[in-house]
């Protein structure tokens, strides 16, 4: 065989094992964020999947597309240059893929996160406010404390 067939050889055996390496620790690690982001266990793993199969569909097809080198492979040296290459462009697609996938779920996620606090009040209502009419409202609590309360003039001393 010549250079160039090792070369496929390598690239595809480096290629393959990358990305099930990768898979497989983005699948066991990032199912923790999943789980976060869709705060539901059962469509965590769902999703899980499912980002794992079209990782190994999406990078697979790139690896065979990219396989084929139309410049003539001379020497061992040009076949390692070439091979680096193409790993090289593997690695940076699994790179791009990853971090896609966490910018789009990190978008979901804080989106359901502000639908969640927009739901709930951020305290609980303490009282009541007066009516714009002027008068005073029943304090729920009891009796004012003697003395004037700010905003009201202080009554006048006796004679």
């Amino acid at each position: 065989m010549d250079a160039k067939v090792w070369m496929y050889l390598a690239y595809l055996t480096v290629s393959i094992g990358l990305t099930v390496w990768v898979a497989r620790a983005l699948s066991r690690n990032g199912l923790v964020f999943l789980e976060d982001v869709f705060a539901d266990k059962r469509l965590a793993d769902a999703v899980n999947s499912l980002l794992v199969v079209g990782f190994y569909l999406l990078n697979l097809g790139y690896v065979t597309v990219a396989m084929k080198e139309a410049d003539p492979v001379g020497d061992t040296s040009q076949a390692l240059e070439q091979l680096s290459m193409k790993v090289g462009l593997v690695l940076l697609v699994l790179g791009a893929l990853h971090f896609f996938n966490v910018f789009a779920l990190g978008r979901y996620r804080r989106g359901r996160l502000r639908q969640q606090a927009a739901a709930h009040p951020p305290l609980a209502p303490i009282g009541y406010l007066p009516p714009q009419g002027g008068s005073r409202p029943v304090n729920p609590a009891g009796p004012t404390p003697a003395g004037p309360t700010p905003g009201q003039t202080p009554p006048a001393p006796p004679r």
